[in-house]
């Protein structure tokens, strides 16, 4: 836990939903209207003409916005980040776990658009609905982990969109040696019928199949490439 800074001014913590015209048909049946989490810095109540920079963060595998708040300790760490002299802006952290666990933040009839989501629909909607600075030098992405790949992804892909990025230990960035088959794994991945079936699987297993859904996305390729699944998950093409 990081020490709390003495006088650190609140900010305001809104929780709302942005709709994913981006996700809308996914094949999974993943919600198209997303938790979103608005961090607003202690000035923006009090000064009504001011307008701020943004930053988005993007979680990781196997968690969604909700908990990472709580592993990164927000709003905490963004008051005294403030109090420490940061330049103060608008903190969003969008939510993108699917039924396996995670979007990889890619574009996927399966799991929807998701890149599109994060550089599109919530990006328009959070500078329709606050005083934003709606320009990209003003736009900031950060990720960890899987959300470090998709900050990497969208940011390279959308820098007409974002000026900065922040990125740490992201996954999937290099190609992953094939290693032999696993009949246990292979037996496991092909008894998955339903979201309850996923649910029980270990968290490799899991992953591979978001991996698979996120860039072997129809359900043609998606059945047949689970048995040589291993060489290629956590890998992407760029």
């Amino acid at each position: 836990m990081p020490p709390v800074i003495p006088g650190a001014k609140p900010v305001t913590v809104e929780h709302i939903k942005i709709h994913g015209a981006a996700l809308e048909g996914n094949l999974e049946g993943d919600a198209v209207d997303r938790d979103v989490l608005v961090f607003l810095p202690p000035s923006y109540l009090k000064d009504k003409h001011r307008r701020y920079p943004v930053v988005y963060a993007l979680h990781g595998y196997s968690i969604g916005a909700e908990q990472w708040s709580h592993e990164i300790h927000v709003p905490q760490t963004i008051e005294g980040a403030f109090a420490q002299g940061a330049e103060e802006m608008i903190v969003v952290l969008p939510d993108s776990k699917t039924m396996h666990n995670g979007s990889m933040y890619s574009s996927s009839v399966t799991t929807g658009d998701f890149e599109r989501y994060v550089s599109h629909d919530v990006v328009e909607y959070i500078d329709a609905h606050y005083r934003t600075i709606p320009n990209r030098m003003s736009r900031g992405l950060v990720g960890h982990s899987m959300g470090g790949y998709g900050a990497t992804r969208i940011g390279m892909k959308h820098s007409d969109v974002f000026s900065s990025l922040y990125i740490m230990s992201p996954c999937c960035l290099s190609p992953r040696a094939g290693g032999p088959p696993n009949p246990e794994n292979e037996k496991a991945l092909a008894a998955v019928k339903n979201a309850e079936d996923s649910a029980k699987l270990s968290f490799g297993l899991r992953a591979q199949l978001a991996s698979a859904a996120a860039w072997a996305p129809t359900q043609r390729t998606l059945r047949s490439t689970l048995i040589s699944l291993p060489k290629m998950a956590w890998s992407s093409p760029m």
